[in-house]
């Protein structure tokens, strides 16, 4: 039985003005789990000197959690819902339209 889906993903190449500061993460974080009919419960975001973010976002479905490296165009993402999985999926394809990264990786664990 399949409870929940996982998405653990590596973006290379993406604009270092959209992953240095926490505003815009923060921005591109809270718009990606609205669009994907996530319930947001509550978030944290930590801004690295002199750049770079971590942010954790937990949600009803689970959690999103995202840390950046401007220096090297890089977002680490980690995006798990349970229930409705293409939630899951909505929300990665979000932040790929979001971040624009010139390629990723990704990979994808069905939970339970």
């Amino acid at each position: 039985m399949i409870v929940g889906k996982h998405i653990i993903a590596e973006l290379y190449g993406v604009a270092e003005e959209l992953i240095s500061h926490e505003g815009r993460v923060r921005d591109i974080v809270e718009s990606v789990v609205e669009e994907a009919g996530l319930t947001k419960i509550s978030s944290h975001y930590k801004q690295f000197e002199p750049y770079g973010v971590t942010g954790v976002v937990l949600i009803a479905e689970s959690h999103i959690s995202i840390h950046t490296w401007p220096e090297h165009g890089l977002v680490n993402l980690d995006i798990f819902t349970c229930g409705d999985t293409r939630k899951t999926d909505k929300a990665f394809e979000l932040f790929l339209e979001k971040f624009k990264p010139e390629s990723y990786r990704h990979y994808v664990l069905d939970r339970g």
